[in-house]
């Protein structure tokens, strides 16, 4: 550190106080009664200003830099604004001792012998409070929250905003040690307020706000006048009777002096902002200092360290960017730093430091060893076993213990200085003399080595990293580099400042000055970029650079070099440049550089630098080759111009080397079919062909199908045409291919109808299988698309596909619930009995899931299935019991689906007297096994409900009897317990409406029959209504021997008139389907004349039942209204029923032959547009 004097003056009386402007740009001073106000910059005296009637004793500037106070013996204050005029005035008791600006609030704090006051501009008032001593010296903290005031009596009290006391310290010498000055530690950064102690008992001390003291007092021997800390906190400076001012750390060490005065300094401050000091005397004299602080460093390949605070020293590793801070507490005079070690230079010894590890990136140092002399020098160097002193013209070297074993004597003095290396305690040191000698010393040796000798005086050297070259900076800038051995200058650049050598590289050095970086490779042009700083180091791709005060490591790319290594096709240099650090792309371009160069081993190395796998596999290629004894390297080259995508370079190569094949593959397998094309001019056609097919393929691999189908097409490969133009549903183009295809070219074709088919297209497959005559294809498309109309004009044609045809046919039919058309779709095929299994399958479903209304539906399907087959005499005698039976069965079911309903459902469809009926129809019918699905519970419980409620109460009781013997489920089992119970309330007899009629002979019969469903009487079978289950007024009649059916009806169409025994009675109108009887009397219209009835009349003896047989006179007596017929198709005759009671219409359902009370059958219609038996709708004409 060194203090410049920038400017002095001299005032008339002594300079007892000073303040700054917060901006720095002016300088007001206490002297004598008046205020001097200075401009900072030249020393110019601006103004005087002239308000106080006595001496002025103290002046302080606001924080903010708008008010400045002055305090004078005449007992005044004055407050003054920054444009020097006074503003305001208040008075003390006694002379103002001491001012002081809060930094926050702006309050002033003005303090006399015996008070103080505080004064803001908000409040017009003063408030003052009394002291008990003389106060010397306040101080606010930083944030204003307190102030401190120090007192003649030694004491220091800590105040409050409000001017309460808070602390108070009491110094050791009391009286005897007067506070003269305190200030707070401005820096933001510590923790605690601190507050610096200057007394005249000639000590400096440190206190916390609390009052407790840090350290120890520092001893002065002097008495201090003033202290003053820097703006940031680090330094202090302190001023008395020893008429200098002292710089201290803040800790108190003293670092040195800023200016020697010839009289006691009363007062010095710092610039804000700035490291310059103005100090004032009590002779006048103000003196203006630029504080100078030097840069103390060392530098060892990858460490630096350097002087922080003046008493601690940071060593910075510039590679991994670690700090660690040694605190020695003294000022740091010299460091020196080499491999493991550190030396540090204090004033009163040298301290040695060592590494704990070798580990290169370890930063903890321990003492190694202490010195404890006082040496004087200029340089100071470490060694691993010695420290080298430097001063003037002299070289020392000592131990580490303090014995000096060497001195060098120079011949001019020693301007550079720098470790070279060496074995421990043989080091080499590499020395540079103001006459331009350059010297090798040996650390053991006494002998310096002279390198060489230049006319000009040596500012920095560095040697290669050989020791073959030497790097000189000389006094005017230039930079020469020579030659160790020959001594020969091989080169020399201008504008330098430091030059360094790379530690890695031989011919690479580098060299800063006049603002850029100069890097210089072999005997290349130099390479300039911007970077302001010294170099003083060169690592690899690294360059150590210091400016200012800081040392950074710059990341330089060594791209320059490297090319202007390529350029001379010097490969392997460029790679040792590369290895330095350079970019990716840098390395690319060597790799490909060399590869082109056929420096294989360099592009090898570049290539996996980059991880390259594509070009190391050619390389790994091209050397097998040469093993195998390959010596073509246009052929080599040509490979690695089709690589780097230099394709026609490649081309001519190959030709040129007798490889045209290859050229063909290359530009093949790079889909250039034109520049392939042009390659081979027109030669084989076969080439073309095969040219043209890759294209193709090319252009289905890139997505470009429509190319690729053309181009395939053309080259005759219409498979791959096909395959592409199907997949993409393109149906045009799939359709052009097979038209212009021949017939004889069957799979294509097939190909195409298969993607015809495919793409919903059956109209081109059809065409295409015509083309082919595939008929059999044809016929499973129609059947596949389902169009049937084609598929039997096809079968027509062609009877050998029947089978192909109606057996899917049938089956989509039955799937599609088409039964009765599936029914002559099996039987055109001749799968009649598939056509039943299917439809026994359909009816087991159905009664599993209890829909017994279609079980019904499809046992009469099934029955009628069974008629048909039995047309075949081999078959007919089972078909026609399978007839009767599934007709059986289908009457069942569809009875039982009404009790079903009404025992699982909460509501019923039905009228109690259908589901009685209906329960008496079941009862009667289940004589033998039960049908699958029929519960006998739920009809007898159906039964018993029934005939209770209508008032069949012997039935229901028989009914609820039957079904205690029967397994209950446990729904109905308290509703059987009660009905049974309730029941024997009611009189033992059923209702006598109920009681059916026989209507053959007129006999009533019991509700229950053990007979089934027929008379007890005259055995005559009952039919029974298919929606009420009530008993018809039919009897069915038989033909007489010898009468056919067609017979029969043309007997009883010719409605042959009949007279009454009283034809004046009535008369009879007949109409096309009424007839009307006016009668005049009672007349019984079926008369005894009726011949009919004469049959039914007889008298029924045995138990057989006897037919009632009718000749073809009775026939003729018939009227058609009175007469039903089944016309069941053969083998089975028809059935005839007559009508006893031709008023009440009956209808006949012409599909199922069942019978229904016409308004019955007429409303069940309208509920389902349908027959409710057989489901033939009522609009198909079809019996």
């Amino acid at each position: 550190m060194r203090a410049v004097l920038t400017w002095r003056d001299k005032a008339e009386q002594c300079v007892y106080d000073l303040a700054f402007k917060p901006d720095g740009t002016q300088l007001i001073l206490a002297a004598g009664n008046r205020l001097l106000v200075y401009d900072t910059s030249d020393g110019t005296l601006l103004q005087p200003l002239k308000a106080h009637k006595d001496t002025v004793y103290c002046v302080a500037y606001a924080k903010d830099g708008k008010r400045f106070a002055s305090g004078s013996a005449d007992k005044s204050v004055i407050i003054w604004t920054s444009k020097l005029e006074g503003i305001l005035k208040y008075t003390h008791s006694d002379s103002i001792q001491c001012v002081s600006y809060n930094p926050v609030t702006h309050q002033l704090a003005s303090c006399s012998s015996n008070d103080f006051g505080l004064w803001s501009p908000e409040q017009k008032s003063v408030s003052k409070h009394k002291s008990s001593s003389r106060i010397t010296c306040c101080s606010w903290t930083n944030d204003g929250q307190y102030l401190a005031l120090g007192m003649f009596n030694g004491v220091i009290s800590i105040r409050n905003k409000s001017g309460e006391e808070k602390v108070k310290i009491e110094r050791p010498g009391g009286s005897l040690s007067p506070i003269w000055s305190i200030c707070w530690n401005p820096s933001r950064e510590e923790r605690n307020d601190i507050l610096a102690i200057a007394d005249w008992g000639q000590k400096l001390s440190f206190y916390q706000l609390s009052g407790k003291q840090i350290g120890k007092d520092r001893l002065l021997n002097f008495d201090p006048c003033c202290i003053s800390y820097f703006p940031k906190g680090e330094y202090i400076l302190l001023g008395g009777s020893d008429k200098q001012v002292s710089l201290f750390t803040k800790d108190g060490v003293r670092l040195g002096t800023v200016g020697e005065q010839n009289s006691w300094v009363w007062t010095c401050k710092v610039k804000p902002d700035s490291n310059y000091v103005v100090v004032g005397c009590q002779d006048g004299t103000i003196s203006f200092y630029q504080l100078i602080f030097s840069t103390v460093h060392g530098l060892y390949k990858d460490r630096y360290a350097y002087r922080d605070s003046m008493t601690d020293v940071i060593v910075q590793h510039l590679i991994t960017e670690q700090k660690v801070r040694i605190k020695c507490k003294e000022l740091v005079k010299k460091i020196a730093i080499y491999k493991n070690r550190l030396a540090i230079q204090l004033p009163e010894k040298i301290l040695i430091y060592e590494l704990y590890s070798d580990d290169s990136s370890d930063m903890h140092y321990r003492v190694k060893e202490k010195i404890v002399k006082k040496f004087e020098c200029n340089l100071l160097v470490v060694c691993a076993d010695h420290i080298i002193l430097c001063q003037e013209k002299r070289l020392q070297c000592l131990s580490f213990s303090g014995v000096k074993e060497r001195e060098w004597q120079m011949e001019s003095l020693i301007r550079y200085i720098k470790v070279i290396g060496g074995p421990p305690g043989r080091e080499g040191l590499l020395v540079g003399l103001k006459n331009g000698q350059i010297l090798k010393i040996f650390v053991d040796n006494l002998f310096a080595v002279v390198l060489l000798k230049q006319a000009t005086a040596v500012r920095c050297l560095d040697m290669s990293a050989s020791r073959n070259k030497l790097a000189v900076v000389d006094e005017n800038d230039t930079c020469l580099v020579y030659d160790i051995h020959t001594k020969e200058l091989l080169f020399q650049e201008p504008n330098a400042n430091s030059v360094a050598w790379n530690t890695q590289c031989e011919d690479m050095l580098c060299f800063s000055g006049g603002g850029y970086l100069n890097i210089k490779a072999s005997t290349f042009p130099v390479h300039q970029q911007k970077l302001q700083g010294f170099v003083v180091g060169y690592n690899g791709s690294k360059i150590f650079c210091l400016h200012v005060f800081s040392m950074s490591a710059v990341e330089v790319p060594q791209s320059a070099p490297m090319y202007q290594y390529l350029d001379r096709k010097m490969f392997k240099e460029a790679y040792q440049i590369a290895c330095l650090g350079v970019t990716d792309t840098d390395w690319r371009d060597l790799a490909m550089e060399a590869l082109e160069g056929l420096e294989f081993e360099t592009a090898k190395k570049a290539f996996t630098r980059v991880q390259d796998l594509r070009y190391l596999e050619l390389i790994n290629s091209i050397e097998e080759r040469k093993k195998r004894g390959e010596t073509n390297n246009d052929l080599f080259l040509a490979d690695v111009f089709a690589y780097q995508g230099k394709f026609h370079e490649a081309a001519k190569l190959y030709k040129r080397s007798g490889h045209e094949n290859l050229a063909l593959d290359m530009y093949t397998d790079l889909r250039m079919f034109e520049y392939a094309k042009d390659f081979l001019g027109s030669e084989d056609p076969k080439e073309t062909k095969m040219l043209i097919t890759k294209q193709a393929d090319w252009a289905r691999n890139i997505n470009e199908p429509k190319a690729a189908v053309e181009m395939y097409v053309s080259a005759g490969e219409h498979a791959k045409a096909i395959e592409i133009s199907g997949d993409h549903g393109w149906v045009d183009t799939l359709i052009d291919i097979a038209r212009k295809l021949d017939k004889a070219e069957r799979e294509p074709l097939l190909m195409c109808a298969q993607y015809f088919k495919k793409l919903d297209n059956p109209g081109y497959a059809a065409e295409t299988y015509l083309k082919i005559g595939d008929l059999k294809s044809l016929v499973q498309l129609h059947v596949e698309t389902q169009r049937w109309d084609e598929a039997f004009a096809l079968g027509e044609k062609h009877p050998e596909f029947k089978d192909d045809i109606y057996v899917p046919y049938a089956q989509w039919l039955a799937e599609n619930d088409r039964f009765e058309e599936a029914q002559k779709a099996f039987h055109k095929a001749g799968r009649q009995g598939e056509a039943v299994r299917v439809l026994e399958q359909l009816t087991h479903n159905a009664v599993v899931e209890s829909r017994f209304n279609d079980a019904a539906y499809y046992y009469w399907m099934l029955s009628m299935q069974c008629l048909d087959i039995a047309q075949d005499p081999a078959q007919k005698d089972v078909m026609l019991g399978k007839f009767h039976h599934f007709q059986h069965l289908a009457e069942l079911y569809h009875g039982y689906h009404a009790i079903h309903r009404y025992t699982e459902e909460p509501f019923s469809f039905h009228l109690p007297e259908t589901l009685f009926n209906i329960s008496r129809f079941l009862l009667h019918s289940l004589t033998k096994d039960t049908p699958l699905g029929i519960s006998k519970v739920n009809t007898l419980f159906t039964l018993a409900k029934q005939s209770k409620a209508l008032g069949a109460y012997k039935l229901a009781r028989h009914a609820y009897d039957k079904l205690q013997g029967l397994q209950i489920p446990a729904r109905f089992q308290k509703s059987i317990e009660l009905g049974s119970l309730t029941i024997r309330s009611k009189p033992f007899h059923d209702s006598e409406e109920l009681v059916p009629l026989c209507y053959r002979c007129s006999t009533n019969n019991p509700l229950l029959n053990n007979l089934g469903n027929v008379c007890i009487n005259c055995r005559q079978p009952f039919v029974f209504s298919a929606s009420s289950y009530e008993v018809l007024h039919l009897v069915e009649f038989y033909l007489e021997d010898g009468i056919t059916d067609e017979e029969a009806v043309a007997l009883i169409d010719l409605e042959a008139p009949r007279h009454n025994k009283r034809e004046s009675k009535w008369q009879e109108i007949t109409s096309n389907n009424s007839q009307t009887l006016r009668l005049d009397e009672t007349v019984d219209s079926m008369g005894d004349d009726d011949p009919f009835t004469a049959k039914l009349s007889f008298e029924q003896g045995g138990s057989e039942f006897v037919p009632v047989v009718v000749s073809r006179s009775v026939l003729r007596s018939m009227s058609r209204r009175d007469v039903l017929i089944k016309r069941w198709l053969p083998p089975l005759r028809w059935q005839y029923f007559r009508s006893l009671l031709p008023d009440a219409s009956i209808t006949m359902c012409p599909s199922c032959f069942q019978m229904f009370h016409s308004e019955d059958y007429e409303l069940l219609v309208l509920q389902h547009t349908c027959c409710p038996y057989c489901r033939r709708r009522i609009d198909d004409p079809s019996p």
